[in-house]
């Protein structure tokens, strides 16, 4: 599986929020309008949209991604998706990647707020994003107001056309109740709205891959830096879905084999806010929640006795030395009152 790459022209929202509508983390493309070319469900894939030359299925050209017929009747196409949790949406990336003639000249977004059903007629619908124009094979970053809670988004080509990738970056409702049976939460965990902060170095894999759910599946999906060269660590910071008591940490190096970090920390504190600049001066000084850990390769490290003393914190400053790959961090506790 391959994972998407690091797009140094992506605004922050990509890198500090989860894609809401990624079929891995159970987002689904319920309806559309029309999928002849091209099955509606492809756009969801959190892989990287692939061009494969002379691939034809008995309707056409084989394409990765959503794409609907040539329209000759008045209207546009559209398809409703349900995200993978309710929340509210930050940001969007249109991709048209390797649709060149065949791309829709516009879209839009809609939605709505469905919790635990799906829309029907009578659901009312809101703008998330108006008309905006579309070029041919390439990404369209556009950030959202992210006020409105949605369930469900539906995507309108005008008039017709095909989208490689829909992504949608947003915060995920935090639901109190989805605790383990132990009666922890993972509090770090991107589906219940933990967030990275900030990183001093991503440069082989995405901070954010840490918080997602489930093992890593190789290991382009994790959190990998560059090979350090000079004195100090690596280090990322987390602020976590609600303030809380970390009572478990899990730190998972899977596929990370020649290139697992020595060694981690975790240092913790409560704080108001703050730019992401703030946080990372005072971070230094935070005080420990995890003192130094050896790690191995390629294994789940758990941690609960190690996890020194503290009161409820908001944010986490993840350590590793010097550098290296980590596929999962879970920080799981108490929300505090």
């Amino acid at each position: 599986m391959a994972l998407p790459a690091i797009d140094p022209e992506a605004p922050e929202f990509t890198r500090r929020h989860v894609n809401l509508a990624d079929a891995r983390l159970g987002a689904e493309a319920l309806v559309a309008s029309d999928d002849f070319f091209a099955a509606k469900e492809r756009m969801l894939n959190p892989e990287p949209a692939i061009f494969v030359p002379g691939k034809y299925d008995t309707n056409g050209k084989w394409m990765d991604g959503w794409e609907s017929r040539r329209k000759r009747t008045s209207g546009h196409d559209w398809c409703i998706v349900r995200l993978a949790r309710p929340g509210r949406l930050h940001g969007a990336d249109l991709d048209t990647s390797h649709f060149t003639g065949n791309f829709p000249p516009a879209a839009s977004i809609e939605g709505c707020c469905v919790p635990g059903g799906e829309p029907t007629e009578q659901t009312p619908w809101f703008s998330v994003l108006p008309p905006v124009n579309l070029g041919g094979n390439r990404h369209h970053y556009f950030p959202l107001g992210g006020d409105a809670v949605c369930t469900h988004v539906r995507v309108n080509l005008f008039p017709d056309g095909g989208l490689a990738r829909l992504r949608l970056y947003g915060t995920p409702q935090f639901d109190a109740t989805a605790v383990d049976a132990d009666g922890l939460i993972d509090l770090a965990s991107a589906l219940n709205g933990g967030t990275i902060v900030a990183t001093n170095n991503q440069h082989f894999g995405l901070a954010t891959s840490l918080l997602l759910p489930g093992r890593g599946v190789n290991m382009g999906d994790g959190w990998e830096t560059r090979r350090r060269r000079e004195p100090g660590n690596d280090w990322c910071i987390v602020a976590l879905a609600r303030p809380g008591l970390i009572r478990a940490v899990e730190v998972d190096t899977c596929h990370f084999k020649g290139n697992y970090p020595d060694r981690c920390s975790l240092q913790a504190t409560r704080v108001p806010g703050g730019t992401p600049e703030s946080l990372v001066t005072q971070s230094m000084f935070w005080p420990v929640l995890l003192p130094e850990q050896k790690l191995e390769m390629d294994r789940q490290h758990f941690y609960d006795s190690q996890i020194l003393p503290h009161d409820a914190v908001t944010h986490v400053r993840f350590n590793i030395f010097p550098d290296g790959g980590v596929s999962r961090l879970r920080l799981r506790g108490i929300p505090a009152p």
